[in-house]
């Protein structure tokens, strides 16, 4: 089963296994969680940027997409939106170049452990890039611009399209598909089975799309995206279990003379990794000790949130109350499922050939010294491929849980805005909007958030 070739291969692959990355403990995390919390996103930019300065920073060269992730975020949240534009558009660089150095890798670049390598970014990151930077673009008073960012995803090829097909890999050298690859170094073996991708069309991509053709006028372009955003309700219901939201048809009929203030808010924070331990079988090695492997692979786990109502109040009197648009937790669920499928298989791959090659010498040993000997081997191979190995828990921490959406019809004028967001009756935080321009032409759309 092994040939020279072959075992010269593997020999490098668990020289490779040994590198370990430098992983940021949560705990240097504390101080920007804290101020994130209490929604002063300017302080816990700050906290960034001392840490960056230390002689262990936060984020590691390894991380640069992270950082310029979690900048991006907080900018945003801040109101510097040329910043968070210039960082966002610097980490989506970041995700498009990792991608390319992906599917360029070798095999065994390929299915080492992920710890090992510069952070590629997650599908729901690079997502979310494009909605955040739609609405900064907005913000500077550019439309276009914001509609370049939306198109990134919603076009034939673009992002959401490819994520199906995004991790469908092929052998630069040798054009082999990851089953014929691991059928040649290891015949009878069967990778595990991942899960199919349910999420291809996002429902907030396609409100922001539709509200900005609106205001460019080009009406049946928005109308296009009001029917993809439907679409995106009846075709990911793993995703989008609320109902769709009454605004959604409000936006396309205001009466004549009035003007609509639409509201988007976020709030609570996406879910985050952590490590977690699964056993995998191997039933046809020789030796009984490498007969299971326990495999350290990512999970995602929920942040929850007191916020479960948001209310506008506007001049202290006239109020509404959003509703669920998106559940950005589960679209990082969902999106994520795939590529956990993606690292199950490479983590079975890796394992597997280390394991082979121990198998193979525990044999030979065994024949020469004796059992107790060849298991000796086995065992301390085991031992020190397991002492190598941990999840990736890497990602950016500062996603929202989930965006609501609103409308209130308005008198053309001026008005001062409050969104509360809430725990039932019980108001957690506010976020307030003063002198706030109501036109009747063009687009009236404010934004608030809140982390707790």
């Amino acid at each position: 089963m092994l040939n020279k070739k072959s075992g010269y291969k593997l020999m490098l692959l668990i020289s490779l296994a040994f590198l370990v990355s430098c992983a940021t403990s949560p705990a240097a995390y504390r101080e920007i969680d804290l101020a994130v919390n209490n929604s002063n996103f300017e302080t816990a930019l700050e906290a960034i940027a001392a840490g960056q300065e230390s002689s262990r920073p936060i984020y590691s060269e390894k991380n640069a997409i992270m950082l310029f992730l979690d900048k991006g975020l907080l900018e945003h949240y801040a109101g510097d939106y040329r910043n968070s534009s210039q960082s966002l558009q610097e980490a989506e660089r970041l995700i498009e170049e990792a991608y390319t150095k992906s599917i360029t890798a070798g095999f065994l670049s390929y299915i080492l452990n992920d710890n090992t390598k510069e952070y590629p970014g997650e599908d729901f990151e690079d997502i979310y890039i494009n909605i955040f930077n739609a609405l900064n673009y907005y913000k500077r008073g550019d439309i276009n611009g914001a509609l370049v960012e939306i198109r990134k995803l919603s076009t034939a090829n673009g992002k959401l399209d490819m994520l199906a097909r995004k991790y469908e890999y092929k052998d630069p050298n040798s054009g082999d598909t990851l089953e014929e690859l691991v059928q040649k170094e290891a015949r009878g073996a069967e990778l595990p089975k991942g899960k199919n991708i349910e999420f291809n069309n996002s429902a907030l991509a396609r409100y922001l799309a539709a509200l900005f053709y609106l205001a460019d006028g080009k009406t049946d372009s928005a109308r296009i995206e009001f029917e993809q955003l439907q679409r995106a309700f009846l075709t990911n219901k793993s995703v989008y279990q609320n109902p769709l939201p009454k605004t959604v048809e409000q936006v396309r009929n205001v009466p004549q003379g009035k003007a609509l203030l639409n509201i988007i808010s976020f709030s609570g924070l996406s879910p985050i990794k952590e490590e977690e331990q699964i056993t995998y079988y191997y039933p046809f090695f020789n030796n009984s000790s490498l007969l299971s492997a326990n495999f350290k692979l990512p999970k995602m786990v929920e942040r929850p949130s007191r916020i479960n109502r948001i209310e506008v109040v506007i001049d202290g009197n006239k109020k509404i109350d959003l509703e669920l648009l998106e559940n950005i937790s589960a679209v990082v669920e969902e999106t994520f499922a795939i590529r956990y499928a993606n690292i199950v298989t490479k983590t079975y791959i890796r394992t597997l050939l280390k394991y082979l090659t121990a198998d193979i010498a525990a044999v030979e040993i065994g024949k020469k010294q004796g059992a107790l000997a060849g298991l000796a081997v086995a065992i301390a191979a085991r031992k020190a491929f397991e002492a190598t190995e941990s999840a990736d828990i890497r990602m950016s921490r500062y996603l929202p849980g989930k965006a609501y959406i609103g409308g209130i019809v308005l008198e053309p004028g001026t008005y001062n805005v409050t969104v509360n967001f809430c725990a039932g009756s019980a108001v957690i935080s506010s976020v307030k909007h003063n002198d706030v321009i109501v036109r009747e032409k063009g687009l009236n759309l404010i934004d608030a958030v809140s982390l707790k």
